[in-house]
């Protein structure tokens, strides 16, 4: 079997599907995309492609070495995110091929499910309390939300106030054992972190998320020593070599990979496994449409620290199409008691409505996140 092509596809809401053919017949489904720079991720398909085009897809392993290895310049986001897509599809064909899904090619299942959270509120957390009622009728387990709008360095103690009032409702709201995850979504700077996750203590959270940007790591020590709640981070990094001293420096409890940013099943379950001896906990990051969720679920049936995984449906950001839309069969996603199933079905276990794709890549997109000032005009973290 030969590659033959690698088409990419810019559907909304925000999304860049990739399609490998084969010689043979077979095809496999990827999600390489970075939100916000989806065309600049399919020229860098487009020109590992050059590599990829009459090789045999099965061999996996190498192709992910000479794609990270083979360019001399490595790593980051775009590049990361373009393999991750490829080494979806290239599991897809596989699994395919051989008739059985990719879990079974990478040891055999230790869960048949695992538990969801859905996003609540928005950009600018609003109605959350309601939000998180509202998910808890439709059987989710947990909920996920921002913690607060733009935060200068050293803010008012009236943000900190609202962000803490909005938690403090959804607690209320959804009882004692239901799961909150805040994000903090790099938008807090080190001195506001502190008191932020100081007065987020009493609220029992599932985690923090991303206290701090990836890059200012070194300012963990500090906050963590103001909560027990675990902190999570990890969204923004994107190979082993980003999470290793991640993990030696002790400070994160969960771990959040993006398998359509981190090197795609490949490079993600090198990254579990590593943080697994460490023994942090894995939650996917996952906001983004059906073939990423369904490479995401193929490495949590097999990555025994996985306990939570994210998944966009009904997320703000899917305004114009959410995540069913661009599948065959989207029962495939079964939701029950706050639990999605594992697919079962070869490759990445769904089934791809090709022709909703082709006729929405006509309509593509240009999504971009939104640009925020602080009151002096300065640029506010989104």
């Amino acid at each position: 079997m030969k590659i033959t092509a690698l088409k990419t596809y810019l559907v909304p809401p925000r999304w860049l599907f990739l399609k490998i053919e084969t010689d043979e017949g077979v095809s496999g489904w990827g999600e390489p995309v970075v939100e916000g720079r989806a065309e600049t991720v399919a020229t860098m398909v487009a020109e590992l492609s050059d590599y990829l085009i009459g090789k045999d897809p099965a061999l996996i392993e190498d192709h992910w070495n000479v794609m990270y290895r083979g360019g001399f310049y490595r790593g980051g986001a775009i590049h990361m995110s373009a393999i991750a897509g490829i080494d979806q599809a290239l599991w897809d064909i596989k699994g395919k091929t051989l008739g059985v899904p990719v879990w079974q090619l990478l040891g055999g299942k230790c869960r048949d499910r695992i538990r969801v959270y859905s996003w609540i509120g928005g950009d600018r957390p609003a109605d959350t309390a309601k939000a998180a009622i509202a998910a808890k009728e439709r059987g989710f387990t947990a909920v996920k939300m921002n913690a607060t709008e733009e935060l200068q360095f050293v803010d008012s103690h009236e943000k900190v106030d609202a962000a803490i009032a909005r938690v403090a409702a959804i607690r209320e709201a959804v009882g004692p054992h239901f799961g909150i995850g805040v994000d903090f979504h790099g938008r807090v700077h080190r001195p506001m972190a502190k008191i932020l996750v100081r007065e987020l203590q009493p609220y029992d959270l599932m985690f923090i998320e991303e206290p701090v940007l990836s890059e200012n790591y070194d300012a963990l020590p500090e906050i963590t020593a103001q909560t027990s709640t675990p902190i999570a981070l990890g969204e923004r990094l994107f190979s082993r070599w980003d999470f290793k001293n991640i993990l030696k420096q002790g400070c994160v409890d969960i771990i959040q990979p993006d398998p359509s940013h981190s090197g795609g099943i490949t490079e993600t379950r090198k990254i579990a496994a590593m943080a697994e001896a460490y023994d942090v906990a894995l939650a996917l990051h996952c906001p983004l449409g059906p073939i990423a969720l369904a490479a995401n679920l193929q490495l949590d049936a097999v990555c025994y620290n996985a306990f939570i995984q994210e998944q966009s449906l009904g997320i703000h950001y899917n305004a114009t199409n959410d995540l069913l839309d661009y599948l065959s069969d989207p029962n495939v996603f079964s939701y029950v008691d706050g639990f999605v199933a594992i697919p079962d079905a070869p490759g990445l276990g769904i089934e791809v409505n090709e022709d909703y794709v082709q006729e929405k890549a006509r309509e593509g997109h240009r999504w971009r996140n939104p640009v925020w000032r602080h009151a002096d005009g300065s640029f506010a973290e989104w």
